[in-house]
Formats: C-alpha cells, structure tokens, sequence
C-alpha cells in the first residue's frame, strides 16, 4: 500500500508536534491543522487516508467538523483525541461519525494499535452482501437504510456499525468485549457503559413498537439477536 496520509487537527501545538514526529517515524504522512477550521479546509482540499481529531477547537470543534466529514465521506476512519471523557461525551463523539474515542492523556504505542485496527478494518474488509436481513428486519450496507416490517428506522453511524456485527452473528451470543473489539476496535473498558447504553438506543428503535423483540440479554454473557425470538 502507498504512504498513509493522515489529518492531525490539534491546537496544542507541543501534542501535534509530538504526534506528528511519532506517527511520522512510524512511516506516516502527517498534515497538522491547529483549528477545526483549517481541519475542515484541508480534508476538502487533499485526499486522506485517516483524520485524529481534538475536539475543543478553534473556530470549528471537533464534532462539528467530524459531522462535516461524514457528509462527504462515510469510508474514512475518524479518530478523536481528546481530554473530554465523560460517557455523554464519548456518546457524542461517536453520534458525530467518529469510529475511535481515545482519551488524553493516552499511551503512544495505543493510540497506534487503534490506526492500524482501523486502517485493516477500512482497507481489507472484504464485502460480504449488500443486504442482510433478519426476521421482518431489513439492512442496506449500501444505502444506509434499514427497515423493520417495511417501516424506515433511521439510526447514526456507530448504531448502523452496531446493529450490522449484531446481525453477522444473528443467534449466537456476543460479549461486550466482542463488541467494544468488533465496532469500536478497541478492548472492553469495564468502568464505561456505552456499549449498554447503545444496546439500549437499538433497541429503542427496533424494537419498542413492535410485539416480537429482536435484542435479547444473556444475564452476565452477553447479547443476543434472535431471528426467530
């Protein structure tokens, strides 16, 4: 594969430069922008493979500007780094489009392990069907569209991302270490709860106003979705 180019939005110009010395030793390209703004005007102009952003930015912050670049790119990993780390943060970050939440202050070799699990992710995935559905529930990998008994259900990206693994292993119990490695690329932290509290926003929406329920709990195992409840 040619040179990885990634996007650094960080104001903190001692942290960008580190970052960017580190990644660039790593055989990176790295572009550094010091505000949301500046971010937003070089993604539009040069092509990248991956963008790491801060999220407390000048003139434009980074879950604004993460909304930006999922309307013209759902592809392209988008990585945050920030000092937030509260779960309505992280629940945030990721109803922006982010694929990866990264808390400062955080460990170097980490934060690499999560560029290259997301870099594998996006550049060797192998297409596995255009369509996947289970039951009276419907799901469009092209058009992002997904449907239960023929009524629209319109979810954000990281639900779209959990819903898709949960139907890849329709029947089968999935742990939350499962998940938290299959959606978020990232080892399950037991002291947050966002995984539950996604479970729960699907659920919400497949599920709540229709008689037969999809999602099931397996008491201190996991989750469970079911074809045929």
């Amino acid at each position: 594969m040619e040179e990885i180019k990634i996007l650094l939005v960080e104001d903190e110009r001692k942290i960008a430069e580190s970052l960017k010395k580190g990644l660039s030793e790593q055989g990176y390209y790295v572009e550094v922008a010091y505000d949301g703004l500046i971010g937003k005007k070089l993604f539009e102009t040069y092509p990248f493979d991956l963008i790491i952003l801060d999220i407390n930015l000048p003139g434009l912050n980074g879950y604004e500007l993460c909304k930006e670049i999922r309307r013209h790119s759902e592809r392209i990993p988008v990585v945050m780094l920030t000092a937030l780390n509260t779960t309505s943060d992280k629940i945030e970050g990721f109803d922006a489009g982010a694929d990866d939440y990264i808390v400062k202050p955080f460990d170097f070799k980490e934060l690499l392990v999560r560029i290259r699990a997301l870099l594998k992710r996006i550049y060797h995935n192998i297409p596995t069907g255009n369509i996947l559905k289970v039951a009276d529930l419907t799901m469009n990998l092209d058009s992002k569209e997904v449907t239960r008994a023929e009524k629209p259900i319109s979810l954000t990206a990281k639900e779209f991302q959990l819903l898709e693994y949960l139907i890849r292993n329709k029947n089968r119990v999935v742990s939350r270490a499962d998940i938290a490695l299959n959606v978020w690329d990232i080892d399950f932290d037991t002291k947050t709860n966002v995984i539950d509290v996604y479970v729960n926003f699907l659920r919400k929406k497949l599920d709540k106003d229709f008689e037969t329920r999809l999602i099931h709990t397996q008491v201190g195992m996991g989750y469970i979705l079911k074809e045929n409840p």
